[in-house]
């Protein structure tokens, strides 16, 4: 009436319309509202809402579709239903129905009612589906287990056990977690066909809560077996999921008494360590999920089989109750995103977005400074007393039925278990309390393999992530994440906090949004291959065939006789094992990233990115980036595409040669590569799988697969020049370690070996290390070296090549020794019995090698390692009492110390600590395990509490700090060539050292990057770390006696008779007297003890470290006493930066091979 007869009375009918509306749904007329009415009211919105071309007076109050939706959920009304009425005239209403109340459901954060929008959808309309001519690809598959089936008895009880015999052809199952993968997807494409043009409520949906999306899955499954009439009937006990709703509902049931008992006795009590307002923070029906879904996420862990540890468990679930609750309040005090139809140049906010954003972030934080308990964290010892409270009530509720055979009578018996049970284990040789599962549960849970299903695992974002506003403000839209991944460290924390309140991370985050913002499409070409090869089940490249291909060994015939025979056979079966079940985990992890790939075709995704402690960038969504595997990198593009241009086409081709290994000769030598392979080149494209398969023997196959099609393409368009090209060309830098180290301390010799010199042909590094090992063979092979004679001549660049690069980065001979290994293996060049033998041998080498070559990255490393272990070794003044500083602050005075004992050692706490070029604090996390004992209701733990103070790690900072600074600065190149890139329009993405962009813009970002390289390393970064590391440490002192042994004091150029060493003056307590006076410091060796031997100043290594550690524990002397009142201040024992070389940094921009 409203429409057609009488629009002029259109709010006369429609307030009527509402009224009765009203009526039915209070249950006034006894009328209850059905789908019908729903439609009418969906109608009446969609025709006459304030937005609409002919709305209504503002008298009437029209129910809006969030309002309709919720109560068509409490009436369960199925929403297909209202959607497909008669009320909707047209195919346009009811496909407008839908799409508003879609945007409802996102809203409401309800998915299956999306996903029954777009059955709805799907059945109803002929609108073309995005994957309609897509095959879906073959999941992984494991054989199944035979179906048990239960007969039962007139009471119920089960009477006999019916095993389907096992039939000669095996039936396979999908894994659990990877069919709970494809169920997800499979509703974000469905959501994709309803909500086609609203990328922000489709993010939405990606972002739902894991917990949420746990419950439905274990409640469909229990109404499962509800509906087959299988409930309390011991067939449960078939199916993990079954029984975790179980312990579910009758957990929840549990903790509401427990909380309420709890609350009242503290009340009574008048405790003043209070748990019942932490248990009173959530509702007992998420307390329960979440105690159940930690303790079976963590089974397997530490160590511990088929259990895990009680503590860790405790703290698990106590920490996992403090997520929660938070979560709960920034969704309560949620930032409302604005909806728009669709982005803008500016991202996903429109001006008016950033308006009412701002004064949100004011409210916001006023609300946090009125609040400010909610925010801060729990300490260790909260967090375990909540989890032993939840954690208790689970083993006392959770059950399992056990049926087995009775031997003796043929009968089968029943029986009613814990799920869960309390013990002690002996774990290198320690007496550690132990959480044990049921035999049963263990065992259905190596079929479920619910690993992987309980925790969120994020997807690629359909809009641009929101701009990084702060420390944990940034990325996603709705998921709270931090721009910085630290693993409980409160100091980096604390300083990252600090420098964003300060706006001195400006910078960082500027860089960080503009690798988010970088848009990425699915490459559909090469998706179609990689589905093709997928399904076929063969292996090519990284993707492994689907049927383990490597023979099994033979036992040998002597395998009883032979020890020699037997350990060999054990050997390579181990290796036969291990690679089989690498096999199967690979294969998943590819079918994770083709089943995420399918889903995205056609859309534009980003990826948000976060920095580690040392500032290197990552993107956030682990299954499927650029940082990734060469699959990964080959599946992925540009979203925007550009003209290749004359100077695009030649860094394309020279983009071929480089994936294709032929990276070391000039770039014309390169370019001519590809025109002698272009037949290669066009027959890869045109038969990828049945030709000759030229592309399959490249380093990188997939890349130079869709480099392939990418130019064959664009010399097949007619004008190549002005072919829109997508395809991301890469420059990489040449041991990028190296030539920053080259570059730091001036080294012309090291320049030249990593392209920093201006050269003809680009060096090669890792090829002259291994001539140099190879030539270093011969003298051992002279003597008859079985190894130096089995290795002879196979000394390839690739078995150096990770070793050379990582060494920069501080790898050890232990690490060396298994790069080495791992190569030698890979390649068969060795037998496996002699692969550790020979790789021992290489690995020292390789070093040595190295270590003549790069003589100026050493020096530059021992001054780095020397610095790190004098001011771990440090206290600050305000710790010692009657230093100067300490005058103003009170501190408690180390008991006096034991024989043999340091008494300042305890106040050794002092990391190292530097700012990057950009302002980011790099704090060095290491430090000593320090463990608390807490009384819990199951045992006594002992927890690590990572917010209590500790001292450090002096070994781990030492060997930490030459390499993490080194990322630091590769980081800092990359965010400066980020943010310039950024400013000249030119799209960028990187893989730390690796950077990347269209073809047509190679030029000018190779441009940029020498220009950022040169500013970053002219502006003197050690001289600077020199200053701050002075400036933030000039009045820590050292104490004499934790430098006694080693010779320590020798090397940083102290003599015997010279050494003026700081002494408190005890009878002065509390002030800031102090005398100074000669003394001799170095203790005697005592008989029969070998004395450490004196090292020169670049000499300083682990070894060492490890040796004066070992001295400083064991050796007691009558001297310690005295030295522990003596002193040294840390600045003037520092030792001075290694001399810097001639080697002009502003050489690399005439290097044509920099990154190349």
């Amino acid at each position: 009436m409203a429409s057609t007869k009488e629009p002029t009375k259109a709010s006369y009918w429609v307030e009527d319309a509402v009224a009765l509306y009203e009526a039915m749904e209070s249950g006034s007329d006894q009328v209850a509202p059905t789908a019908n009415t729903y439609a009418h009211m969906l109608l009446a919105w969609l025709r006459f809402n304030p937005e609409t071309q002919s709305p209504i007076s503002a008298t009437v109050e029209l129910h809006e579709p969030v309002r309709l939706l919720r109560c068509l959920i409490d009436r369960d009304i199925s929403v297909a239903l209202v959607v497909s009425d008669r009320a909707f005239k047209s195919n346009e209403e009811a496909a407008m129905a839908i799409k508003v109340l879609s945007k409802a459901a996102v809203e409401m954060n309800v998915s299956r009612i999306v996903s029954e929008l777009g059955m709805a959808k799907v059945q109803g309309s002929y609108a073309p589906d995005p994957l309609e001519d897509i095959p879906e690809a073959i999941p992984v598959q494991r054989v199944k287990k035979p179906d048990v089936q239960a007969i039962h008895g007139p009471d119920g009880s089960v009477v006999d056990i019916d095993i389907e015999a096992q039939i000669e052809e095996p039936e396979y199952e999908v894994p659990f977690n990877l069919a709970n993968l494809r169920k997800h997807l499979a509703q974000v494409t469905l959501a994709r066909r309803v909500l086609s043009e609203d990328s922000a409520a489709r993010q939405k949906l990606l972002e739902e809560s894991v917990y949420d999306v746990a419950v439905e899955r274990l409640k469909h499954q229990a109404t499962l077996f509800e509906n087959l009439g299988l409930q309390d009937k011991g067939l449960n006990n078939a199916d993990l999921r079954a029984w975790m709703w179980a312990w579910h509902e009758r957990l929840q049931v549990r903790i509401k008494a427990e909380v309420a008992n709890l609350v009242q006795s503290e009340t009574r009590a008048k405790s003043l360590n209070r748990l019942g307002p932490f248990l009173s923070l959530i509702k007992p029906e998420k307390l329960s999920l979440l105690t159940i879904l930690e303790v079976m996420h963590l089974q397997g862990s530490g160590g511990v089989t088929a259990g895990m540890k009680t503590a860790r468990a405790l703290i698990a679930v106590g920490r996992a109750v403090e997520i929660e609750y938070k979560a709960e309040m920034c969704k309560k005090n949620n930032i409302a995103i604005p909806n728009n139809s669709g982005r803008t140049d500016h991202g996903f906010f429109s001006n008016l977005g950033y308006r009412d954003l701002f004064a949100r972030r004011v409210a916001a934080r006023k609300y946090m400074e009125d609040s400010e308990e909610w925010t801060s964290d729990w300490t260790q010892v909260v967090r375990v007393r909540v989890g032993s409270v939840l954690v208790d009530a689970l083993m006392d509720v959770a059950t399992v039925t056990r049926t087995a055979l009775d031997k003796r009578t043929g009968e089968t018996v029943s029986e009613q278990q814990p799920a869960f049970f309390h013990s002690y284990e002996y774990l290198r040789g320690h007496k550690l309390g132990v959480i044990k599962l049921n035999p049963v549960v263990s065992e259905r849970i190596a079929k479920d393999q619910l690993r992987e299903t309980l925790h969120p695992r994020h997807l690629p974002m359909l809009v641009k992530p929101k701009p990084w506003l702060s420390h944990d403000q940034g990325g996603y839209l709705y998921n709270k994440t931090s721009a910085m991944r630290y693993k409980d460290s409160q100091e980096q924390y604390s300083y990252l906090r600090q420098a964003s309140s300060l706006g001195n991370l400006e910078l960082v985050y500027a860089s960080l949004d503009v690798l988010g913002n970088t848009p990425w499409q699915i490459n559909r070409q090469i998706f179609d291959v990689v589905l093709e090869v997928w399904n076929s089940g063969k292996q090519l490249g990284k993707i492994p065939s689907a049927v383990y291909e490597e023979p099994e060994p033979e036992k040998p015939e002597n395998f009883d006789r032979d020890p020699k025979a037997k350990t060999i056979y054990y050997a390579r079966h181990r290796q036969y094992a291990v690679g089989k079940a690498n096999n199967h985990s690979d294969r998943c992890n590819i079918n994770y990233k083709i089943e995420i790939a399918r889903t995205f075709l056609g859309d534009t995704i980003y990826l948000p990115h976060n920095v580690d402690f040392r500032g290197r960038a990552y993107p956030i969504p682990p299954h499927l980036n650029h940082i990734g595997d060469d699959l990964s990198r080959g599946l992925l593009k540009f979203g925007e595409s550009r003209p290749l241009g004359e100077r695009g086409l030649r860094w394309l081709k020279i983009h071929i040669a480089n994936l294709y290994g032929y990276d070391k000769g000039t770039f014309e030598e390169r370019i001519q590569f590809v025109h002698d392979h272009m037949e290669d080149i066009y027959d890869s494209v045109d038969k990828p799988l049945d030709g000759k398969c030229w592309w399959q023997k490249a380093d990188d196959p997939w890349q130079c697969l869709a480099a392939c099609m990418e130019i064959k393409a664009a010399l097949e368009s007619g004008d190549p020049h002005a072919y829109e090209s997508a395809l991301p060309v890469h420059q990489d830098g040449t041991c990028n370690g190296l030539q920053h180290y080259a570059a730091l301390g001036g080294d012309a010799r090291g320049a030249a070996q990593v392209n920093l010199s201006i050269t003809e042909k680009p060096s090669d590094v890792y090829t002259y290390v291994a001539d140099m090992v190879q030539e270093s063979l011969k003298e051992d092979i002279a003597k008859g070296d079985r190894i130096a004679m089995k290795l002879d001549g196979r000394i390839a660049r690739k078995v150096v090549k990770q070793t050379v690069m990582t060494t920069v980065y501080g790898v050890t001979f232990i690490g060396a020794r298994e790069q080495i290994e791992k190569q030698l293996k890979d390649n068969g060049s060795i037998d496996i019995e002699d692969a550790w033998a020979a790789s021992s041998y290489l690995a020292r080498k390789v070093l040595s090698c190295i270590g003549d070559l790069f003589t100026g990255a050493k020096s530059i490393q021992n001054w780095l390692n020397t610095a790190a272990r004098l001011i771990s070794k440090s206290i600050p003044p305000e710790r010692i009492p009657g230093a100067p500083g300490s005058d103003q602050i009170v501190v408690k005075r180390p008991a006096p110390p034991k024989k043999g004992k340091k008494s300042w050692s305890k106040e050794q706490m002092t990391s190292v600590i530097w700012t990057t070029p950009l302002g980011l604090p790099i704090v060095q996390p290491y430090r000593q395990v320090k463990r608390k004992q807490i009384k819990t209701q199951l045992q006594t733990v002992y927890i690590s509490d990572p917010n209590s103070p500790a001292t450090v790690n002096t070994m781990k900072q030492a060997s930490a700090f030459p390499p993490n600074f080194i990322h630091s600065l590769d980081a800092t190149h990359m965010m400066l060539t980020a943010l310039e890139c950024r400013s000249r329009d030119v799209t960028f993405a990187s893989v730390h050292d690796s950077y990347w962009t269209h073809a047509c813009s190679v030029d000018e970002m190779s441009a940029v990057i020498r220009d950022t390289f040169i500013a970053l390393h002219s502006s003197d970064v050690l001289t600077k770390l020199d200053e701050e590391l002075r400036e933030r440490y000039k009045n820590h002192k050292i104490p004499i006696a934790s430098l006694k042994g080693g010779g320590f004091l020798t090397k940083l150029g102290y003599t015997v008779k010279d050494r003026r060493v700081v002494r408190l003056n005890e009878q002065s307590a509390g002030s800031a007297l102090i005398d100074t006076e000669e003394y001799d410091v170095e203790p005697q060796p005592k008989k029969g003890r070998r004395r450490p031997r004196s090292i020169e100043a670049d000499e300083f290594d682990e070894e060492m470290e490890e040796e004066i550690e070992e001295n400083e524990e064991e050796e007691g002397n009558d001297n310690d006493d005295e030295l522990d009142k003596r002193f040294v201040n840390l600045v003037d024992i520092l030792p001075p930066l290694p001399v810097k070389g001639q080697f002009d940094v502003s050489t690399i921009k005439g290097s044509l091979y920099f990154f190349s």
